[in-house]
């Protein structure tokens, strides 16, 4: 029975996802902590260096949320904590999300022609034509109007004219995203700031405001985001999103023209991909140095919202363009992950190798056996369990004998720290 269960434990390890997750309290600014040493196995000196490549790329606020504790938050310059900033169009995920809480309250329904609410006239086009634009078509991008107008923030009927049919073509139109937040608004009869702060804003802590369809933060809040994205529309065990299917819908292929585009969020892993305001398609993933299941926000200037299910990570950075001025991707999404991906411990000076320490039992029922070196004994180093939620456990100073009486049954990393120097092993606890 126990191998039945060890082997049970040992296949979930590698399929679980953002499940049971820290969240921080929705007032205040306590938030929990962990060290991107101990829960990531990232090297000092690797870190000090990701410090310095974003010293060099105008940045004014990186945070990465591991199991969504703060495992890094840095802000440069007079940034603080405290300091606003903008989403740029980073903040579409956001209104994606929006949306679907509106569909899920039965006051929207994307699959509707975006002239019930914003009535006829809302283009230039004939009235058959227009009533074919569904909300759908403006969540993925692909109304068919033309974006090669003189200015695509533009949202008056002259500006929204006929190119295609909806659902053949994809362009990244801001004049066409920005009437979402009319149509959330008509369907509401709220403003888009009064529906945010009591849809969301309330229920998870984010604080911020729209101004001209652009969303403004700290950056905590974003964070926060990209938490709630990371675990699927829930926060703290309450499912905000719970329009299950939308969700898996926004963060999936929407339509067939650029299979990196959700509804409003892009999508890593998809092979090929498109570019704002280019009419060509790539043939690579739209971040090749990221994990192929990311999914991001991303914004002009280098605003950055990165999910990692497979890692339960998010990634935050904010401030002023890295290099030449973008929309939404650039040169900089595949730096940064190029570091970010190599950010672990590799030479034996820096990590203990699992044939310098031996463990057992595993799986272990209450008292586990370390055989240390005489000279790591009693040491200030500490040992740590994680389990696959994320919840650390401190197990104290370096001994041959430690006991897992009081903790529940599971599959836990072990973490042996001492001199900059990591150990790590799986082991299973099954009373």
């Amino acid at each position: 029975m126990k191998k039945w269960l060890f082997f049970t434990l040992l296949l979930s390890f590698k399929f679980v996802f953002a499940q049971n997750l820290y969240f921080p309290p929705v007032v205040g600014n306590t938030w929990e902590t962990v060290s991107p040493q101990t829960s990531m196995n990232w090297c000092p000196s690797k870190i000090d260096s990701l410090r310095q490549f974003l010293t060099t790329k105008n940045t004014k606020a990186f945070i990465v949320l591991k199991n969504g504790r703060i495992a890094i938050e840095w802000y440069f310059g007079t940034f603080t904590q405290d300091s606003a900033w903008y989403w740029a169009s980073a903040g579409k995920s956001l209104t994606s999300f929006l949306a679907g809480m509106a569909q899920q309250e039965g006051i929207l329904n994307i699959q509707d022609s975006t002239s019930k609410y914003l009535g006829v006239g809302w283009t230039s086009l004939t009235p058959v034509q227009e009533g074919k634009i569904k909300v759908v078509h403006q969540l993925s991008m692909s109304s068919g109007l033309d974006d090669g107008v003189a200015d695509d923030n533009c949202t008056t009927p002259q500006c929204l004219t006929y190119k295609a049919e909806p659902n053949t073509r994809w362009a990244y139109h801001n004049g066409v995203y920005h009437l979402i937040h009319n149509v959330i608004e008509k369907a509401s009869g709220l403003t888009i700031n009064q529906f945010t702060t009591q849809r969301l804003q309330t229920k998870t802590g984010i604080t911020g405001l729209w101004l001209d369809h652009i969303f403004y933060s700290k950056p905590r809040s974003a964070a926060r985001f990209g938490l709630l994205a990371l675990a699927n529309g829930v926060w703290n065990g309450e499912q905000l999103l719970r329009d299950t299917a939308y969700w898996r819908q926004s963060i999936n292929t929407s339509q067939p023209m650029n299979k990196s585009y959700g509804y409003l969020w892009w999508l890593n892993g998809k092979g090929e991909h498109m570019l704002p305001q280019i009419r060509l398609v790539y043939p690579s993933d739209i971040v090749p140095a990221a994990p192929r299941d990311m999914y991001a926000a991303l914004g002009k200037n280098d605003q950055k919202i990165y999910v990692v299910r497979s890692q339960n990570l998010v990634v935050v950075r904010m401030g002023d363009a890295s290099g030449i001025p973008l929309y939404a991707l650039s040169n900089f999404d595949n730096e940064l992950w190029e570091k970010l991906s190599k950010m672990t411990c590799t030479s034996s000076s820096e990590v203990i190798t699992e044939q310098d320490i031996k463990v057992s039992p595993n799986p272990v029922a209450s008292s586990l056996d370390l055989d240390l070196p005489e000279n790591m004994l009693n040491t200030e180093g500490g040992i740590f369990l994680t389990n696959l939620t994320g919840q650390v456990y401190n197990l104290g100073i370096l001994k041959s004998h430690i006991s897992v009486s009081n903790l529940p049954n599971g599959l836990y990393i072990l973490t042996i720290q001492t001199n900059n120097r990591l150990y790590k092993a799986k082991i299973s606890i099954l009373h």
